[in-house]
């Protein structure tokens, strides 16, 4: 062979280095290159395969390539769901709590409020609104609610930032039956998101309306659609495209469910998960409800479905340095048929909820014939050291679609925390509440109120109760969205500021214009309107002021954008200067982003209030009243 034929072998791989090294220089290559280049030589061209190749040696690569899941795993920091009769987790796990003694019973087959919408609330028109597929209205829904649940829908979001630092990065990763409604949406005319589109369009659009800056992609139909959704939102995270990646699904089959470990009819479910590195959740004192510590997707090919299973079974455990002996629940679809139905495109979603509400609860659910749920021991290794919960999430695949497979861990247990970082402020706590409507408003407030603000608190004027304040008003201003109709007060406890925010949601306003704790309040504000800084902001302690922006024109009184007006908010945060921020809160400056009193353990709260209408046609919205929710 000459210089030509010997490079084109290596170029073609038929000779390793070393050999073709030898044969350049003209060395004597080892015995097992000559036996190489010989071989190299004769082998004649390779048949077909007809058969499939026997099954590779398992290794501990993770399922898909690319680089590794961290040691310690994704968290799972906030997660939202609604399914047949149940409107919530809590729901969910009282339903399959009872599951044992309840299966065979019909329900609904409906998530809560399928039919119906809040357009408004989202920025769009009622039009529009009935123009898109209902899984997309019901994803758009809860993906907002997860967010909000993480406490990430307002100056916290600027915190999820990509590897370039790019802000608001989060990952779009959603599962849904076929839509039916894409073909009879107009263009959107400008930059204004499209009222509908095609599947594949739903992560592009959602993270529009929602504006969040990371990568999306949609998985189509198939019982795995959602776990393969999180597969590839895993593949994001590693690859540092975003900071946290919303995952999510929607399934809708027709007729009422019925549950039934072993056959299923039609049934319903939405809902979403928020993934961050575990180290970043913890950091950043974020609720963590499960840690995933791998997963595995693939199709099975021509092999039997149960053999792929298993495949990823022990693909997923190796990836995480986990026996099968160390697993003590499995989730698969089977499982999750008796409190659902079957939910199409949400069976991985309802199977993982199932899986994360029983490592909570430290549970286990009642199993096919079963009669009640049952706790569920801690696990220990041969040393008697203590072990943490484990449960895997599997849907065998069917016609078409992949198998999938997910590790899950309960997060890793530490002490109590304080509710909040700093100390409890005896002069009181500005609070700061928005919604898109007066009426949202209205309704969020007496939901907060209501669900977080008990009126027969025992807390109420001690130092707990005011650093559960503190804390309150801190993760409103951090976690929620800041919106056109405003409300601003300054309380001296919960109960003051429960009792101040109902007298709002109920309409009871002053002749001053303001919604007070009791008269003695009113009459305080009027003797002392425009009272010092941090005790009077809105008037009297416990007194609410709101202003609807809506109709707002030009740059208000402060340019947010520039680092000056930055400077000044955040010196006015750190000199308590409660009535200088409220009043300029009420004029449209958004004094939440310049809060730099240092980061605190994320506080959950309820979600804002939606004010659902039913959406009769196609530009035909109905004119019932708005359902709250």
């Amino acid at each position: 062979m000459d210089h030509r034929d010997i490079l084109t072998r290596f170029k073609n791989g038929d000779l390793g280095r070393e050999q073709a090294a030898a044969l350049l220089t003209g060395a004597h290559p080892g015995s097992a290159a000559r036996h190489a280049l010989l071989t190299a030589e004769v082998a004649p061209p390779r048949a077909a395969v007809s058969q499939p190749p026997p099954a590779r040696a398992l290794t501990t690569a993770p399922a898909g390539g690319g680089p590794p899941l961290p040691a310690d795993g994704y968290a799972i920091t906030a997660l939202h769901g609604r399914f047949p009769d149940a409107d919530g987790l809590d729901a969910f796990w009282h339903t399959a709590v009872l599951g044992g003694r309840d299966a065979g019973r019909r329900t609904s087959g409906s998530p809560a409020g399928a039919g119906d919408f809040d357009a408004v609330f989202f920025g769009l028109t009622p039009q529009d609104a009935a123009l898109m597929d209902p899984q997309e209205r019901l994803l758009l829904e809860v993906l907002w609610q997860t967010l909000e649940t993480a406490g990430c829908t307002g100056a916290r979001l600027d915190t999820l930032t990509a590897a370039d630092g790019e802000p608001r990065a989060v990952g779009v990763y959603v599962a849904h039956d076929p839509l039916g409604r894409a073909a009879v949406a107009p263009a959107p005319a400008g930059d204004a998101p499209a009222a509908a589109g095609a599947g594949v369009t739903l992560p592009a659009r959602l993270s529009t309306l929602l504006d969040l800056r990371g990568p999306g992609h949609c998985v189509g139909g198939g019982g795995a659609a959602f776990l393969v959704a999180l597969h590839q939102a895993l593949s994001a995270l590693r690859a540092g495209e975003c900071g946290a990646a919303l995952v999510g699904a929607v399934g809708l089959r027709p007729g009422p469910a019925r549950r039934h470990p072993l056959g299923a009819e039609g049934g319903q479910g939405v809902g979403a998960v928020l993934l961050r590195p575990l180290a970043a959740a913890r950091a950043a004192g974020d609720t963590v409800h499960a840690v995933v510590r791998a997963t595995a997707v693939a199709h099975p090919g021509r092999r039997a479905r149960e053999a792929a299973a298993d495949r990823l079974a022990r693909r997923a455990l190796a990836a995480a340095g986990v026996t099968a002996a160390g697993v003590g629940l499995r989730e698969t679809e089977t499982t999750v048929a008796a409190t659902t139905g079957d939910t199409g495109a949400a069976t991985g979603l309802a199977a993982l909820v199932r899986a994360v509400l029983q490592l909570r609860h430290g549970t286990l659910l009642p199993a096919h014939g079963g009669s009640s749920a049952v706790p569920w021991a801690r696990p220990h290794d041969q040393s008697g050291r203590e072990l943490p919960r484990r449960a895997t999430v599997a849907v065998r695949p069917a016609a078409g679609s992949p198998a999938a497979h997910v590790l899950l861990e309960e997060p890793p247990r530490r002490g109590p925390e304080p509710i909040a970082a700093w100390p409890a402020a005896a002069s009181g706590e500005l609070v700061l509440l928005s919604a898109p409507t007066p009426e949202h408003l209205a309704a969020t407030a007496r939901r907060l109120a209501d669900r977080v603000l008990p009126a027969d608190a025992v807390e109420d004027g001690t130092q707990d109760g005011r650093r559960l304040l503190a804390a309150l008003a801190r993760e409103l201003r951090l976690g929620r969205a800041v919106r056109d109709c405003r409300l601003a007060v300054v309380a001296r406890d919960t109960g003051e500021l429960g009792a101040a925010l109902r007298a709002f949601a109920d309409g009871r306003v002053g002749a001053d214009g303001r919604a007070g704790a009791d008269d003695r309040d009113r009459a305080d504000d009027q003797d002392g309107a425009g009272g010092r800084d941090g005790a009077r902001a809105g008037g009297a302690r416990g007194s609410v002021r709101c202003a609807d922006l809506r109709g707002a024109q030009g740059p208000g009184v402060l340019l947010g954008e520039l680092p000056e007006t930055r400077a000044y908010l955040a010196a006015l945060w750190r000199g308590r200067r409660l009535d200088a921020l409220a009043r300029l809160w009420l004029a449209g400056v958004d004094v939440t982003a310049a809060d730099t009193a240092g980061a605190a353990p994320v506080l959950p709260l309820p979600t804002s209030a939606l004010l659902r209408r039913p959406l009769r046609e196609a530009g035909c919205p109905a004119t019932d009243g708005p359902t709250p929710s």
